[in-house]
């Protein structure tokens, strides 16, 4: 195993992680705020979760760009760079809109449903990622 494998099979298994604990805590919770809380309730999960977005990217971002550079194409890095493509495409077309109209608007139930719905999407793409990454190290 390479130290460009690890790090992509670290920053993936972050990646999921994450994902995993917003899919489970974060937004369920999220979804659960009555409306008459939603503006600050949200506006903290915003604050307080970019951060944490921002290492986890931040991370799969040096991991790709390292394993790009170090490893062969393979079938678990095409998994791997599916999964992520799949992840970080849902953030950007999908998770990310809909909080800033969620921000903007309030916890309109289809709204929800969506980042609800992207979610999972973005998880399924993250967990992928992880499968093609323990592949590449196997």
């Amino acid at each position: 195993m390479t130290d460009a494998a690890t790090a992509l099979l670290a920053a993936t298994s972050a990646h999921a992680a994450f994902s995993a604990v917003v899919t489970a805590v974060a937004y369920p919770a999220l979804a659960a705020t009555p409306a008459q809380q939603w503006a600050v309730v949200h506006a903290a999960h915003s604050r307080r979760i970019t951060p944490v977005v921002a290492v986890v990217y931040g991370a799969m971002l040096a991991s790709w760009a390292w394993a790009l550079v170090d490893l062969p194409v393979s079938a678990g890095m095409v998994l791997a760079g599916v999964g992520t493509v799949l992840a970080w495409g849902t953030t950007a077309a999908a998770a990310a809109p809909t909080h800033a109209r969620l921000g903007r608007e309030g916890p309109r139930p289809e709204l929800v449903r969506r980042l609800l719905r992207a979610d999972a999407v973005r998880t399924a793409g993250a967990v992928l990622a992880l499968v093609g990454a323990v592949v590449v190290v196997w």
